[in-house]
């Protein structure tokens, strides 16, 4: 597959080729524009570009080629024809699949960072060469890079679906509802909880969707419908402002299509348009 990520911890012995970079200031991703079009270095060093680096870690391979993940020093001064982006905005304007490897190489970097001395004993951590982690040498205490998994729930009623909206969303966007899983929950467990304390109401026929990795700041969003099985809708009015049920076919403003719930409310809402079976 051509844009097939491998993901590897052992660097290549040695860098004879150019590799993938991802190099990172303060969230904002250093990207070179060339023939019009926004796209990553590729360089066999990030340091042949003039730029200083905190830390660099390997990846592993995308579509054949070798990839890293470099936190710079700065962004003061850059290579000509480069320029910083934000993470949230590179969705649109480089290739999916990069723009996802992009989230993930992100992650990892910012776990690399921040664990740095072990949380127990404050001793310096150090990287592990068969696996993703970082040790402790004194008290053998292992750390990961984290994933906090969160629902999210479309709730139908017919061909109606509920859309809730936060306090500080633009007027008029809604979305599915969500959540973060709590410990010891399942997740058809948060999605009942969510559902109850963010617009009390109940659900039933809780049906998986689909995921996405989402990097902020180190998520797993999963996906569900279900359908309503009662309840007076009462948003909480710390989560959620407002909530109602749309039909399918007016559908309000709607999340920017990088975020699965975009995917998740057209679909459906599509289906139950079409008056098929979701």
């Amino acid at each position: 597959m051509p844009h097939e990520y491998q993901p590897l911890v052992v660097a290549p012995a040695e860098r004879n080729e150019p590799a993938l970079w991802f190099a990172f200031h303060r969230g904002e991703l250093l990207l070179a524009r060339i023939d019009d079009e926004a796209r990553l270095p590729r360089c066999r060093d990030i340091s042949e570009l003039g730029v200083s680096t905190v830390r660099s870690l390997y990846l592993g391979t995308y579509g054949g080629e070798h990839c890293y993940v470099s936190e710079l020093e700065h962004a003061n001064e850059l290579p000509d024809g480069h320029a910083m982006q934000g993470l949230r905005s590179v969705f649109g304007i480089v290739e999916e699949p990069l723009a996802v490897l992009a989230g993930r190489a992100f992650q990892i970097m910012e776990w690399d960072r921040n664990h740095q001395f072990c949380s127990r004993c404050g001793t310096p951590t150090v990287a592990r060469s068969e696996e993703r982690a970082r040790a402790c040498p004194k008290c053998r205490f292992t750390v990961y890079p984290p994933v906090s998994p969160a629902i999210m729930i479309l709730i139908k009623r017919g061909r109606e679906v509920l859309l809730g909206r936060k306090k500080e969303w633009a007027p008029g966007r809604y979305s599915a509802l969500a959540g973060f899983v709590e410990p010891g929950e399942m997740l058809e467990d948060t999605v009942r909880r969510e559902t109850r304390e963010e617009v009390g109401v109940e659900v039933e026929n809780i049906r998986y969707f689909g995921s996405q990795p989402w990097p902020f700041p180190h998520s797993l969003m999963v996906a569900f419908t279900a359908d309503y099985a009662g309840g007076k809708i009462t948003p909480d009015g710390v989560e959620i402002e407002e909530a109602r049920f749309f039909d399918a076919e007016q559908l309000p403003q709607l999340p920017p299509s990088i975020s699965i719930s975009r995917r998740l409310i057209t679909t459906v809402c599509a289906r139950l348009a079409r008056g098929e079976e979701v």
